[in-house]
C-alpha cells in the first residue's frame, strides 16, 4: 500500500514538472520525447492541413453562384435561342452552369424529368465538393486514440524506468510522464483541429447546395411559360 501511494505522489508531482518544458528544451526536442507514435500524429497533422487548404480553394473557386450567367441562360431560353444558352454554360466551368446545361439539353420533356436531371447534376458536384471530406472525419477520431496509444506507451516506459532503478522518484520517471503528457495532448489538438476543418468545410458545401437548389428553382420556374423553339440561321 505504501509503494502505490508513493507511485501516486510521485506521478502527481512529475505531471506537473511536465507542465512545464525542461530548461533549454525546444519544442522540437519536446515533440521528440513523444516517441515514434508522434511520427503518424504529424503526418495526420499535415494531411488534413493539406485537406482543408484544397478544398477551401475548390469550393471557393469553382462553386460560386453566377446570377449574372442564369440571368442570361433564362432570356435566351424564353427567347427560343437555346443553343446559345448552352453556348454559353458548355463554356463556364460553375457547376451552376453544368446543371443547367443538362436542363437545356432535357428542354422538351417533362418538367420533372428535366427537374431530375438537373438533381443528379447538382448531386454529383456536391459529391466533387466532399471530395476526401471523409478522411477529416476519420484523422478527428484517430488522432486523438493515437494519443491515447501514446499514454499507454509512456505508462510502460515509467514502469520499465521504476523496475530499472528500483525507485519510482520524479527524476526517473519523467520521460515516461513527458510522453504520456506529449502524445496525449498532441492526439486530441490534431484531432480537434481536423473536427473544425470539417465543420467549417461543410458549412461552406451546405451554403452552396442552397444556392444550387434556389438556382435550379428560379430557372424551373420559366418552364411553366411557353418556351419557342431555337431560331433558325
Amino acid at each position: 500500500m505504501t509503494i502505490f501511494l508513493q507511485m501516486d505522489s510521485a506521478l502527481v508531482a512529475a505531471t506537473a514538472a511536465s507542465s512545464t518544458p525542461k530548461e533549454g528544451l525546444s519544442y522540437l526536442q519536446l515533440i521528440m520525447m513523444g516517441g515514434l507514435i508522434m511520427i503518424p500524429i504529424l503526418i495526420l497533422s499535415l494531411i488534413s492541413f493539406y485537406i482543408f487548404i484544397e478544398r477551401y480553394l475548390y469550393i471557393k473557386n469553382n462553386a460560386q453562384p453566377d446570377k449574372g450567367l442564369l440571368s442570361i441562360v433564362k432570356e435566351k431560353v424564353q427567347t427560343g435561342k437555346t443553343a446559345e444558352a448552352l453556348r454559353l454554360c458548355e463554356n463556364s466551368s460553375l457547376p451552376v452552369a453544368r446543371m443547367l446545361e443538362k436542363a437545356i439539353i432535357r428542354l422538351g420533356s417533362s418538367i420533372r424529368d428535366i427537374e431530375s436531371a438537373m438533381e443528379n447534376v447538382a448531386a454529383v458536384e456536391v459529391s466533387k465538393m466532399e471530395k476526401n471530406m471523409g478522411l477529416l472525419v476519420g484523422i478527428a477520431a484517430v488522432a486523438p486514440m493515437l494519443g491515447f496509444l501514446g499514454t499507454v506507451f509512456g505508462m510502460i516506459h515509467t514502469f520499465q524506468d521504476i523496475a530499472a532503478n528500483d525507485n519510482i522518484s520524479i527524476g526517473v520517471i519523467a520521460d515516461g510522464i513527458y510522453q504520456k503528457m506529449i502524445t496525449s495532448s498532441a492526439g486530441l489538438i490534431v484531432g480537434i483541429i481536423a473536427h473544425i476543418f470539417y465543420t467549417l468545410l461543410n458549412t461552406m458545401i451546405e451554403k452552396n447546395v442552397t444556392s444550387l437548389e434556389l438556382q435550379a428553382i428560379d430557372f424551373l420556374d420559366i418552364l411553366h411559360k411557353p418556351v419557342y423553339e431555337d431560331q433558325k440561321a
